[in-house]
């Protein structure tokens, strides 16, 4: 039994890492790379499964992403494994971000043809992974509409707090429209979540303690790691959308106080996008150009630690939630507008920002072949949009 849990532990932490070390494009990216590895690729779990914890980790504050990954590992192998799968996801882009700090700042990457490459990467594997969901979440009329409404409404109005809203309309409607759709309950697979709803109220209770309590130590203590923790700590409590959402809370934290040049924030941008895993690590090159490798590290632990409280605190509490008749419904609706937000964020920041000419279109379309029609594992995908980007610089 001891051997068992090992390896599937073991198992979490190779694939997560897999994943860090691949997934390139931002958070909607990562989450078409969790789908083709998680629920295509090892089928962990279930498409109506994958989806219901996408929209969980959609209405909590923090990085979408990386809590719907913790997610999975602690469906797998609890709270350890939810553990690894965070740490796998995110260390690769951690420790690249700290050692760019240490070493290589002022380094421009940001119009390297490699960095174009895997942007076109990020647009082939979102767009795989919408039709994919698209196909079992919209399956109907009326889930297609909501869908539409939900692409329209954040294309109109971006933003995080429109994404939430859409989805709050998005739960009302399907509350009303399939309240009394029972359809596939009897079949429909539990979510297995191995903690405690106890443990979950504690880690509730912990997530808004240190929230407000944080502030209020900094205000008496003169510690400046205490200062710098409670910054991270608040700036990953407070963002709804995802690792670009954060940056403006970030620079206003470090910035101003003196922590970091204008420049030196911005060049560490440029470096997080080139690195793969979540934006959110960002946080790793600030920690470490304020107090060296030991503030990466308190910085990165800072910034997660929000986002790994609410799942956790959560999680318990989601099975019984989403078996209820009325939920249901919601969920069905919350599920369809899940791929409308996709499909507006596959268009804006994606598409926009990789394919600016016929050419960038044309690596886009070998990419997707590759990935939906060729069947070729992701990371090969990667290292041919990378390759790829390198050589349209040429042309």
């Amino acid at each position: 039994m001891a051997q068992n849990r090992g390896k599937a532990l073991l198992e979490i932490w190779l694939v997560s890492t897999k994943l860090g070390l691949t997934s390139f494009g931002g958070p909607i990216a990562h989450l078409g790379y969790y789908h083709e590895e998680y629920v295509r690729r090892r089928k962990w779990l279930d498409e109506k499964s994958y989806a219901d914890l996408v929209a969980l980790c959609q209405f909590l504050p923090g990085p979408a992403s990386s809590q719907v990954g913790i997610g999975i590992g602690v469906m797998r192998g609890g709270l350890l494994g939810g553990i690894l799968a965070f740490i796998g996801f995110t260390a690769p882009s951690a420790i690249a971000l700290i050692l760019f700090a240490l070493l290589l700042q002022g380094f421009d990457v940001s119009g390297a043809g490699w960095i174009q490459g895997l942007k076109i990467v990020a647009v082939a594997v979102v767009a795989h992974a919408i039709l994919g969901m698209a196909q079992k979440l919209t399956p109907d009329i009326t889930t297609k509409t909501i869908a539409l409404f939900a692409v329209v409404g954040t294309l109109l109005l971006p933003g995080a707090f429109t994404q939430v809203g859409v989805i709050l309309m998005a739960a009302a409607t399907g509350l009303f429209l399939f309240k009394n759709n029972k359809a596939d309950q009897a079949g429909e697979p539990d979510l297995k979540f191995p903690i405690s709803r106890r443990f979950a109220a504690v880690c509730l209770i912990l997530f808004f303690g240190l929230l407000f309590a944080l502030p209020l130590l900094r205000g008496v203590m003169a510690s400046g790691w205490l200062a710098m923790f409670d910054s991270f700590y608040r700036s990953g409590s407070l963002v709804f959308g995802g690792g670009h959402v954060v940056l403006p809370l970030l620079e206003r934290e470090v910035v101003p106080t003196g922590w970091l040049t204008k420049e030196e924030f911005l060049s560490g941008y440029g470096a997080a996008q080139a690195v793969p895993g979540p934006l959110f690590t960002f946080a790793s090159y600030i920690g470490a150009v304020i107090n060296g490798w030991q503030g990466g590290l308190i910085a990165t632990a800072a910034i997660f630690l929000p986002a790994f409280l609410l799942v956790l605190g959560t999680l318990p509490f989601w099975n019984t939630l989403r078996r209820n008749p009325k939920i249901k419904g919601a969920l069905v609706g919350v599920n369809a507008a899940v791929v409308g937000i996709l499909v507006s964020a596959f268009y804006n920041p994606i598409w926009t920002s990789s394919i600016l000419r016929p050419a960038d279109f044309a690596l886009a379309a070998i990419l997707f072949s590759m990935l939906a029609y060729w069947k070729l594992p992701p990371w090969v995908v990667v290292v041919a949009g990378a390759v790829g980007g390198s050589l349209l610089g040429f042309l």
